[in-house]
């Protein structure tokens, strides 16, 4: 009685586990949402684990990104292959619980079975259905992958044609202050609706499928001083210094383009981690200390914006708060993923990285 009880409780194991990593497969692969999923969780947990304390031995930044470069694709090349290492566990529990023989001779036949179309070696008409079946979730897991690999570099590929763009704008400082006086320069300052509904549509796209496909946020730019996380920072800076400062009329396109840039960046960040959600934010005073890090890069952003001619607005200290409040919309979530993909450092505003 006592083995029956054992091999009905290995079965219902066996295939509670099945489910488990074939319903993982599908909510990570084909259900168009975010959710996070434990199985890959672990499983890019511990190569990240890896991967950082490799990089750790290291001083020099691009030497620890000649590393992290390889984390993403390692890690999603492990996600199948832990996926039917379970299947295979899985199903030798119920090869062993349906009487085949023991686990060892069990496993033997779930091995065989896993990338075939079945096993010859099935001793009754059940177990040949078993082994079909088993056979049938490998290669739909394998499948799977393969197919949504196209659709991955896609996605990376058109996130990085933003961010390559965006580099030629701003020259090799990446400031907001460089990127707004070439506006200015080209005379798009007061009318570049165009540019900003292309970066409008790049945030929507980086909120999609990077909460969809999650592991996308860890494909490092081919170059290794780019970031797809600083693009995004120089973009809102840039956006956040015109609203405040720029001594013009309103451009519904850049305000929204500020907006789904911080509606996108605070999903991810908060996909990632639900604490990196903004924090509230304190009420400026007349105390606020003229050594603030973030307060000093505004008016040197300033300074240098009325050096470059741009029409400025007259009082310095209400622009200061105006950027303020803006930046608090997304700069927690910018710290956030700066320090989770290990992005370059970017000369901010800010300051603060």
């Amino acid at each position: 009685m006592l083995d029956l009880l054992v091999r009905v409780a290995v079965f219902l194991g066996g295939t509670f586990l099945i489910l488990t990593v074939v319903l993982s497969a599908i909510r990570s692969f084909v259900l168009p949402r975010n959710e996070s999923v434990l199985i890959n969780n672990w499983v890019f947990m511990t190569v990240r684990y890896f991967f950082s304390f490799l990089a750790a031995r290291y001083q020099t930044y691009a030497k620890r990104d000649r590393i992290m470069a390889l984390f993403a694709p390692v890690a999603l090349v492990m996600l199948p292959i832990i996926w039917l290492l379970l299947l295979s566990f899985a199903y030798a529990g119920i090869y062993w619980a349906l009487g085949e023989g023991d686990f060892t001779k069990s496993y033997l036949l779930s091995s065989s079975s896993l990338l075939t179309l079945g096993s010859v070696e099935a001793t009754t008409i059940l177990i040949s259905i078993v082994t079909y079946s088993e056979a049938t979730f490998g290669l739909l897991l394998i499948t799977l992958l393969i197919s949504y690999l196209p659709t991955m570099y896609q996605a990376f590929t058109r996130r990085e044609l933003v961010v390559a763009r965006l580099e030629l704008r701003c020259g090799n400082n990446r400031t907001a202050a460089e990127l707004i006086g070439w506006l200015n320069r080209t005379g798009s300052l007061a009318d570049d609706g165009p540019q900003w509904k292309v970066w409008e549509e790049w945030f929507v796209e980086i909120e999609e499928t990077h909460t969809s496909l999650p592991i996308l946020s860890f494909f490092r730019s081919p170059q290794p001083g780019r970031s797809w996380v600083t693009a995004a920072d120089l973009i809102l800076d840039a956006a956040a210094v015109i609203i405040s400062s720029v001594e013009q009329k309103r451009d519904p396109d850049m305000e929204l383009c500020f907006k789904a840039g911080c509606v996108a960046i605070n999903r991810v960040s908060r996909y990632f981690e639900e604490r990196a959600a903004a924090e509230p934010v304190e009420a400026l005073t007349e105390e606020d200390p003229i050594e603030d890090p973030t307060r000093a890069g505004f008016f040197q952003t300033f300074d240098q914006l009325r050096d470059a001619n741009v029409s400025l607005v007259d009082n310095r200290e209400e622009a200061w708060k105006r950027y303020k409040e803006l930046r608090m919309r997304y700069a927690s979530a910018i710290e956030f993923l700066a320090k989770l993909t290990m992005a370059p450092e970017l000369k901010a505003i800010g300051g603060s990285r």
